[in-house]
């Protein structure tokens, strides 16, 4: 029997990215906290207040990762130790359905998070 292969349409750095500003004004580079974990690429992300390293949005956190503040254009594992990786900051269009959330967050919050990333310029579709 041959081997079946199988390809994760969300692993691709920059995969939701719909549009974005001219050159890579949309992106910058961030460090990713160590104790993330695995992350995949499109995952919304919020920055800890007293490190101002990324960490996945966690709604109903007080550590600063409760606003959303990015998307992450290339998956990485921050597990152990922390990551350098490329984000998404601003202007920007984004397809909504693919992003990556962190297990638990709920609809309600995903809405209130793509509202924390309108205001930055990066605009669910």
């Amino acid at each position: 029997m041959p081997n079946v292969l199988t390809e994760d349409r969300f692993s691709g750095a920059g995969h939701y990215i719909v549009s974005e500003a001219n050159g890579y004004r949309s992106r910058e580079q961030g460090v990713v906290a160590s104790g993330s974990g695995k992350i995949r690429a499109g995952t919304v992300m919020g920055r800890l207040t007293a490190t101002k390293k990324l960490k996945p949005y966690t709604p109903g956190a007080s550590d600063g990762s409760e606003k959303a503040i990015a998307i992450l254009y290339e998956g990485c594992d921050a597990t152990s130790a922390d990551v350098r990786r490329t984000y998404t900051a601003r202007d920007s269009e984004v397809q909504a359905g693919v992003l990556q959330w962190a297990a638990g967050v709920t609809d309600s919050q995903k809405t209130a998070a793509l509202v924390d990333l309108a205001a930055l310029g990066i605009v669910g579709r």
